[in-house]
């Protein structure tokens, strides 16, 4: 990630939580329990939440694993983190921590993780990125753990879809609009039991599979 990509989203922390809440129209918290009840993960389990942003879903996470689990929030973003960390010191969960680091290069072991989120944050991934970030995914995951991918629904008032993209022209990310219309695609042959769900906001759209057995 470059050095403008940081500066973007370090001062972007600070309005992150209001803008999803806006495009996704998601003010009760619905899309973090729909997103962490597909995981299948549990008590005294292990969860990574890529791209974690301002640790809302990590957050979730923590909650489910219990105190005996552990989460890892991972962003390349210090701004991002520092709000993060905050949420979580706030609710004294000792179950959670961030990580600052690469989506396409994860500094864990193999099969560390039995479930892998990322919430609105994997199209704006270049193309490379994802592939890699993919690999990656697939590389720390247990085998039958799951990777649960949200991302929007393309807005349909004018005024947020231009400023949606207009974001991504100036982030880089010029496949976008492909990537969102064919996400399933991005499992290639390194997941089974490819599934798609809309949200209950009618806003986002979650993809999962398992990891197959053969990774």
């Amino acid at each position: 990630m470059g050095a403008i990509r940081q500066v973007y989203y370090n001062l972007f922390s600070r309005i992150y939580d209001h803008i999803i809440r806006l495009h996704s129209r998601d003010r009760q918290g619905s899309l973090r329990r729909f997103i962490t009840d597909r995981t299948r993960v549990s008590a005294g389990d292990r969860a990574l939440d890529l791209c974690t942003g301002t640790g809302a879903v990590a957050v979730e996470l923590a909650e489910r694993v219990g105190k005996g689990g552990l989460v890892v929030g991972l962003d390349f973003s210090s701004g991002m983190l520092e709000k993060a960390k905050q949420k979580s010191v706030k609710l004294n969960l000792a179950q959670v921590c961030f990580v600052q680091a690469n989506a396409a290069r994860l500094p864990f072991k193999d099969s560390s993780f039995r479930g892998v989120t990322c919430s609105h944050a994997f199209y704006e991934l270049k193309g490379f990125e994802r592939e890699m970030a993919v690999e990656e995914v697939a590389r720390i995951l247990e085998k039958g753990g799951r990777f649960c991918l949200m991302e929007h629904v393309l807005p349909e008032k004018l005024f947020l879809r231009a400023l949606f993209y207009i974001r991504l022209f100036f982030l880089g990310s010029r496949d976008v609009k492909q990537f969102l219309r064919n996400e399933e695609s991005i499992f290639g042959k390194r997941f089974k039991n490819i599934a798609k769900e809309m949200s209950p906001t009618g806003q986002s759209k979650l993809i999962y599979a398992e990891k197959g057995e053969n990774i």
